[in-house]
């Protein structure tokens, strides 16, 4: 709680400079030039997000099971290239700081699986301008992440250790990620969830895999 607070403390401040410049049009315009003059033009845009995600473990291994959500904290930066002149899509990538893992019970004792991560996403969105300054974007993709911290904590017995290594998760996830989001002029704001597909259990006969919902606020500029 203390990190989202602090995270959402630095983000209001950032928003008043960011804002400075703002542009008529959601991005800033790429301008391809032959003999000085403008010939094409595509769009390019950054962004910054914060936000929570709501995340589970569900694993064959009962010990490695946390099927109830566990809250969160996301935060990152993206990149947008449109993908091609006056096209309505756009590729998006870029950095994020995400919080997954589960909660579960296993021989009667309560376990809380923390599961840190740094993800890159790889995503296409279709934009739908619906109004002036205002448009939606679903979105479809995937992403890659990579573990970076983490604890499994066992309440009944007042223990925890790493969540990656010989008795916990494989660092390298991976899967699909589907959302939608809204732009107001420099605002955005969207809803996802990510499906993990990679089996992240040690034990290579049982599977486990990740999924987190998420919702982040931010800016485009």
């Amino acid at each position: 709680m203390k990190r989202m607070m602090i995270a959402l403390m630095s983000l209001a401040l950032a928003i008043p400079a960011l804002a400075q410049y703002g542009r008529p049009h959601y991005y800033r315009r790429h301008v391809v030039t032959t003999y000085h003059r403008p010939v094409m033009s595509l769009d390019v845009y950054y962004g910054l997000r914060l936000g929570g995600s709501f995340a589970t473990v569900r694993s064959d291994d009962q010990y490695l099971h946390g099927g109830s959500m566990k809250a969160g904290l996301n935060v990152g930066a993206v990149a947008g290239f449109q993908l091609g002149y006056a096209s309505p899509v756009y590729f998006e990538t870029g950095v994020y700081y995400i919080e997954k893992g589960g909660e579960g019970r296993y021989e009667g004792s309560k376990f809380t699986y923390g599961l840190n991560y740094i993800e890159v996403p790889l995503l296409l969105k279709y934009r739908i301008d619906a109004a002036r300054g205002f448009c939606i974007q679903p979105f479809a993709g995937g992403y890659l992440s990579g573990g970076v911290g983490g604890n499994i904590k066992d309440f009944g017995h007042r223990q925890a250790f790493g969540s990656f290594g010989r008795d916990g998760f494989k660092r390298f996830d991976g899967g699909l990620r589907l959302g939608l989001g809204m732009q107001f002029d420099l605002l955005y704001a969207e809803v996802g969830y990510d499906i993990g597909l990679s089996n992240i259990s040690q034990d290579y006969f049982d599977s486990t895999r990740t999924g987190s919902l998420f919702a982040t606020v931010g800016v485009n500029f």
